[in-house]
């Protein structure tokens, strides 16, 4: 039997995730009116609704992010919400906070947000003990991390292959709570690893000044498909919440195609909804906002996961700066340029500074104001290509759902059958007396019967099982066909309704004695904010239970986790590098208004640590 393979992709709101399933995504992860980890990106159970009914016409889910700590005073509200979602037909939930395993939830599932810091195969097979039928590993697993997983717990692993990246394991930074009173836990990150630092040795020599030194490239896994696919991830999962439908459009239907062309080749694999989807653009992924691009540590440490010179978006390189001249520059370039299009560079301190083209005469570029620090030979990149943003900014994809129709003539008339490959079938009977046709009808009514525009099937084969060369008149058969379409929509809607009834009874286990047990000290990264979550660890083998970060701030806590180190990107790792540092430990970063972070390395987890000093 084939394996599913899920395309996962963001939406901000209902129009990033209609397009999301237009071009291409089986599943859509999307946030809630409320205690969803992108505070800005909330959206109306109405809006929800909507995109839950026309995901389903293709056998997608929409998954909703309650993936908040949750405090003692919501516990009441989020339980009401996950019955409000359960009705309109959200598939499943992805959360944080155990807390929800003690509700009486109805029969959703529940997966397990990367908030919840999934890098061991143990911390995996506690999760799939309690209930949760999908785990969002963290983005930092390499393959060999992922298979050893996935091999010890049958539970669908999701994984990250697209998009922007957190510097800290996920669930795990407090760096924003700290130095802003932002919880990134609640949704609210104020993105504290894209600041710029000074990095000091122990004897306050500078190593490196105002570099943004926690800032990370975004992550591209479009190579590595096929190979996490072997390593068991099930769900691949495109970053971006709060991206705009240009990016999800592009990115979404990029990884549609690449997944696509691995399934056809591999058989064992197969794609976990419906629908064909044609596009009137071709999806390239530098042309979507990026910092540059990295598969982290998916096949080991690399170099160059970090960008220090801007945690902005860099985008595609469009040649070099030949001359300058009065009011334009000449480039070396064999890209096509718009009047419009953002173009960007870096400067001799470092810094990246950008311009918009004001006019195109072939290689000579005209810029509203021309750019500072400029200077020819300097590399060239585009980071808003306008012609492009036109492109998407139309209706740019359709997705349709191949079906087989078949018409026969019956005793009183003619039966008329759509039927899709997930299963899906709907038969109508017509009453009509039959009249012989004078000429040949069959490729007249296989025409007719296949026009399906403006529904979301299209025809795959057309069968005519006649007795007789029978004569319908074209209006007729236009009527049949309407009737036809319709009775297939509600077999559709009612096969969906019915799969979500029939997990009354399968609820998540919340106090399951056979469960895997945790740590019997659970300190302030164990994110418990609530006494229902408390609860839950301490039947669990927990002993004792330390306040969230959010609720009791400890002073000198260690603030984030991070497998991107300092030492090895200056090269001075002992491990991997071997090279001796010019400078005394320890290093200490310094932010623009003077607070103070100390760095620690763990070599034997491969982590470096930043605390704030006092």
């Amino acid at each position: 039997m084939s394996t599913s393979i899920e395309l996962l992709a963001p939406a901000k709101n209902l129009e990033c995730g209609i397009e999301a399933i237009r071009h291409g995504a089986d599943a859509v992860y999307i946030g809630a009116p409320k205690y969803g980890a992108r505070a800005a990106a909330g959206n109306s159970l109405d809006d929800l609704r909507q995109l839950a009914e026309y995901a389903h016409l293709f056998g997608a889910k929409v998954y909703v992010t309650l993936n908040t700590i949750i405090y003692d005073d919501e516990l009441a509200e989020v339980e009401q919400l996950v019955w409000q979602l359960y009705r309109i037909g959200i598939d499943a939930l992805i959360v944080q906070d155990m807390a929800l395993l003690t509700m009486k939830l109805p029969p959703i599932q529940l997966h397990a947000s990367t908030q919840t810091d999934n890098r061991t195969k143990e911390k995996v097979q506690f999760l799939h003990s309690v209930g949760f039928s999908q785990v969002v590993l963290a983005r930092e697993l390499s393959l060999k991390e992922i298979e050893e997983i996935h091999r010890a717990c049958p539970v669908p692993l999701e994984a990250f292959v697209h998009g922007a990246l957190c510097v800290s394991y996920s669930g795990q930074c407090y760096a924003s709570q700290a130095c802003f009173g932002r919880s990134a836990n609640r949704g609210e990150c104020a993105q504290f690893c894209r600041l710029p630092f000074d990095l000091v040795d122990a004897d306050g020599r500078i190593i490196e000044h105002n570099r943004h030194l926690l800032s990370l490239k975004d992550m591209n896994r479009s190579a590595h498909l096929e190979a996490m696919m072997d390593a068991g991830i099930r769900s691949f999962k495109i970053e971006g919440r709060l991206k705009d439908v240009s990016y999800v459009k592009n990115v979404t239907a990029y990884y549609r195609q690449a997944i696509d062309a691995i399934l056809d080749r591999r058989p064992e694999y197969k794609r976990a909804s419906q629908g064909v989807s044609t596009y009137t653009f071709t999806p390239q992924l530098d042309k979507s906002f990026n910092r540059g691009f990295t598969d982290y540590f998916l096949t080991g440490r690399r170099s160059e996961v970090y960008s220090f010179a801007t945690p902005k978006a860099v985008g595609e390189p469009v040649g070099h700066v030949k001359t300058l001249g009065r009011g334009y520059i000449a480039v070396s370039s064999a890209t096509t340029f718009h009047n419009g299009d953002g173009l960007c560079f870096i400067d001799e301190q470092g810094q990246l500074q950008g311009f918009r083209v004001n006019r195109v005469e072939g290689t000579h570029l005209y810029p509203k104001e021309m750019p500072r620090g400029l200077r020819p030979r300097m590399p060239l990149f585009r980071n808003y290509d306008m012609e492009f943003e036109r492109l998407l900014s139309r209706p740019s994809a359709e997705r349709r759902v191949p079906i087989n129709i078949c018409l026969r003539d019956i005793s009183f008339g003619f039966s008329l059958t759509f039927s899709d490959d997930a299963g899906h079938s709907a038969t109508v009977n017509f009453t009509r007396d039959k009249e012989l046709a004078r000429s040949e009808q069959r490729a007249g009514i296989e025409a007719q019967l296949s026009k399906l525009g403006g529904t979301h099937f299209v025809a795959k084969a057309v069968t005519i099982d006649f007795t007789d060369n029978w004569f319908i008149p074209s209006s007729v058969l236009a009527d049949m066909r309407r009737t036809a379409v319709e009775a297939l929509m509600r077999t559709i809607k009612v096969k969906t309704e019915n799969a979500k009834l029939n997990m009354v009874g399968k609820e998540v286990k919340t106090d399951n004695v056979a469960c895997q047990t945790i740590h019997p000290q659970l300190t302030y990264l164990a994110n418990v904010a609530n006494h229902r979550a408390a609860d839950f660890y301490r039947a669990h083998g927990a002993e004792k239970v330390a306040h969230a970060y959010e609720l009791s701030a400890q002073r000198g806590a260690t603030l984030m986790f991070c497998r991107h180190c300092l030492r090895y990107a200056m090269g001075w790792c002992p491990h991997h590098q071997g090279k001796p540092s010019p400078y005394r430990e320890p290093y200490t970063l310094v932010s623009a208004d003077g607070k103070r972070f100390a760095l620690a390395f763990d070599c034997k987890q491969c982590v470096m640590t930043i605390k704030e000093k006092y």
